[in-house]
């Protein structure tokens, strides 16, 4: 499942080895891509790649990968495998975490980012949220708001279930309920690269190679509207537990 804005650019290449990684191990993979309204031919680019969802208007990344997970849980895959469409993951690497669903004995797995050229505002922004989810849950993760993360679709749904639709940090709050309902979550540490395409920073962030020092205002109201949600979702709400799920198919689909 692939939530993607104005990524025409590098989306097409991403897709390509996605599936060739996927072939290359023996399993089946179904692509869907989620175009959040884009203002260039994202949908056009993927579509001889994907099955693309192009949503009526831009509702940003939280609620476009929701809506991304919404398709693979109807698409009836045995696995459901989230990555941005920015391309910052080899494909090799995000095989490796949808096998790891079975091979680990898993409900969820995440792909733990190493070697981030995120810029320091961004590291600086997750490390908060880390630090947060070890506060309430007692309990620490790894790289709590990584977009590369397979599922048992079982499970997913319960974590869906506990989400508002509009989430702008859907991940963060499924991080916090996979610790407090004792899932087994599996790491699995894969290559973070820079961004395909050719806005480095990411559309979100400003876009263009243009180096940015200061956290663009944007980022700097996004946090503050995150935190606020997470006190909503994720504090005031009594916690609820995840019951873990039944035997699946050994197929593997994204």
């Amino acid at each position: 499942m692939i939530p993607a804005f104005n990524e025409a650019e590098g989306l097409p290449a991403f897709l390509s080895e996605i599936r060739a990684s996927f072939t290359a191990h023996g399993t089946s993979v179904t692509l869907i891509v989620v175009d959040d309204a884009s203002t260039d031919d994202t949908s056009t680019a993927a579509d001889d790649y994907a099955d693309v969802v192009r949503a009526p208007r831009n509702r940003g990344h939280g609620p476009t990968a929701l809506a991304a997970y919404a398709e693979g849980l109807r698409s009836g895959a045995d696995v459901i495998v989230h990555v941005d469409g920015d391309g910052q993951f080899h494909g090799d690497d995000i095989v490796r975490v949808a096998a790891a669903l079975d091979t680990m004995a898993a409900d969820v797995v995440h792909g733990v980012r190493r070697g981030r050229t995120d810029p320091w505002f961004r590291r600086c922004l997750s490390a908060l949220v880390r630090f947060a989810v070890l506060t309430l849950c007692g309990r620490s993760v790894p790289d709590v708001n990584t977009p590369l993360r397979a599922y048992d679709p079982n499970v997913l749904r319960r974590l869906i279930d506990g989400v508002p639709d509009d989430a702008l940090v859907p991940h963060v709050h499924f991080s916090i309920a996979e610790a407090r309902g004792g899932l087994r979550v599996r790491y699995v540490g894969v290559e973070s690269i820079p961004r395909r395409g050719g806005a480095t920073q990411g559309t979100m962030w400003g876009g263009g190679r243009t180096r940015v020092v200061l956290p663009p205002r944007r980022l700097v109201r996004f946090a503050r509207q995150a935190l606020a949600e997470l006190w909503r979702v994720d504090v005031r709400r009594a916690p609820g537990r995840i019951g873990r799920p039944g035997g699946r198919g050994a197929a593997v689909r994204g």
